[in-house]
């Protein structure tokens, strides 16, 4: 007696994947493109910031861009089929917008997470239709992810392996492409940086690809949260750097330098203290009434940083980096005076260093 094996590729299969490509598809073709939006500083005249605001995807996050890319790579190189059960290793913010797309295609989600992850973004990817499994150790969640896609027969989308090749970094509507396209009636079209940090690296490895591509001098610098395996990894030029810790900083830092970083294409990297981060974004919020997220506190610090050097070298023009995602992600976090303090963190001091750079222009070292 014969067996009749399923034949991949199929034309009902077929038709499957070209239907779930359209959703993916019209989803990006009704979304509007994100706010890029000044911040006028007094003590850093003739040096222009800019955020460019990723919390308006459907969403609420950057990994929405993340998101779709890889449901699109997956479904094209034939890994996701009707009835898939998709798994992936996330802090958070990445499986909200994976449990988006999922439930857009009808195919069950499972978010592998640090126990740690806010229940904000827990809340939401279960209203997505999403199921959350948790680890106690950051580290775990790849070997984790990988157990439960084998053992259902599904597909683990692995954004920390294919984040850098599952967006085209030649243009295509990316980010780099859009941030330029969105300078450039401003009076410093081309920036001196782009600042961005690093989760899977992928954002990275988008712009500073871009950049090359499109031979323009903007440089590319890397803000990275203590304890995170990337700045030193760059550092030491090791792409094996681990340092075995979760980061406070949710999104971005990693325990260990992940496949998706591409170090050689970063001009710089800026360490940056977890209290700076959540002084940041703080302060952003109190000045411009901006409410977002830790790891856009992170970015701003770094961009401050850059933005004194520029004075104190008498340059001027523009720097553009990122609001990842919204604060209301973090009410019980960030934005809870007890959570720093039970972790020995205390913004104070860089809050005073971070007013300054702001007021006057001026970095303390």
């Amino acid at each position: 007696m014969s067996t009749t094996q399923p034949q991949h590729g199929c034309p009902k299969e077929r038709s499957w994947v070209a239907d779930a490509v359209r959703k993916v598809a019209a989803d990006a073709n009704r979304s509007a493109d994100t706010h890029l939006i000044p911040l006028r500083l007094a003590g850093l005249d003739g040096i222009d910031i800019y955020f460019k605001d990723e919390s308006t995807h459907p969403t609420g996050s950057l990994k929405h861009r993340l998101a779709r890319s890889l449901f699109l790579y997956a479904l094209c190189n034939g890994w996701i089929r009707e009835g898939s059960t998709v798994v992936e290793a996330s802090s958070g913010s990445t499986a909200v917008s994976e449990a988006y797309f999922a439930q857009l295609l009808g195919l069950p989600f499972v978010a592998v997470m640090p126990r740690s992850t806010s229940a904000e973004k827990i809340v939401l990817i279960e209203r997505y239709g999403g199921r959350c499994h948790f680890v106690d150790d950051a580290g775990a969640v790849y070997a984790a992810a990988e157990q439960i896609a084998r053992e259902c027969g599904g597909h683990y989308l692995d954004q920390f392996t294919y984040a850098e090749r599952a967006t085209d970094w030649r243009g295509n509507n990316n980010i780099a492409e859009s941030i330029f396209d969105q300078m450039r009636l401003e009076r410093h079209p081309q920036p001196a940086w782009i600042v961005v940090g690093a989760g899977t690296g992928g954002t990275s490895a988008t712009i500073g690809r871009y950049l090359r591509y499109q031979g323009i001098p903007t440089r590319l610098c890397v803000v990275d949260p203590e304890g995170s395996a990337f700045y030193g990894g760059w550092v030491e030029r090791d792409a094996s750097h681990v340092t075995g810790r979760g980061s406070r900083i949710e999104g971005i830092g990693r325990p260990r330098v992940e496949p998706s970083f591409q170090p050689q294409i970063v001009d710089r990297m800026i360490q940056v203290p977890d209290a700076a981060s959540i002084a940041a974004v703080h302060l952003l919020r109190e000045r411009t009434g901006l409410f977002a997220g830790g790891s856009t506190g992170t970015n701003l610090t770094g961009v401050l940083e850059l933005a004194c050097e520029m004075k104190a070298r008498g340059e001027t023009g523009s720097i553009v980096t990122l609001l990842c995602d919204g604060g209301e992600r973090y009410s019980a976090t960030y934005y809870d005076e007890d959570w720093p303090a039970a972790r020995g963190l205390d913004p104070t001091a860089h809050r005073a260093m971070l007013q300054r750079a702001m007021d006057e222009g001026l970095w303390r070292t």
